[in-house]
């Protein structure tokens, strides 16, 4: 249902969408959800204030993912650690690693167009 919400096309419509969640969770006799949601419903719609060409970047966190997958595969290989300083030297060799090569220098998020609004327009 909440992800529902998150779908809709603009602000007025999540808002009228997550109004008929809260009817719905009420209905289902889950009264300290609807609250959660009736309360908190305009936190989680704040990226709407933003180009909409930004949701997609804004509603995930797929690069931080990304970075503890990796990180989880490597110390899946080495097993049980001596101590915790070495899981530590290993964790930060590669966010070391990640920084230094063509993948930490991405750019997930264009903030030039959040500046300069007018050239999203015009492209």
């Amino acid at each position: 249902m909440l992800k529902a919400i998150h779908a809709q096309e603009d602000r007025k419509a999540a808002a009228a969408k997550a109004k008929e969640v809260v009817a719905r969770l009420k209905a289902m006799k889950l009264k300290t959800a609807a609250e959660l949601v009736e309360q908190k419903i305009g936190e989680t719609l704040t990226y709407d204030a933003y180009p909409s060409t930004h949701w997609r970047q804004l509603r995930t966190n797929n690069p931080l993912e990304r970075i503890i997958r990796e990180i989880r595969r490597r110390t899946r290989v080495v097993g049980a650690f001596p101590d915790g300083h070495s899981a530590l030297m290993l964790v930060a060799a590669r966010l070391r690693h990640i920084a230094s090569t063509r993948w930490g220098k991405r750019r997930y998020f264009v903030m030039e167009t959040l500046l300069n609004p007018a050239k999203q327009e015009a492209a």
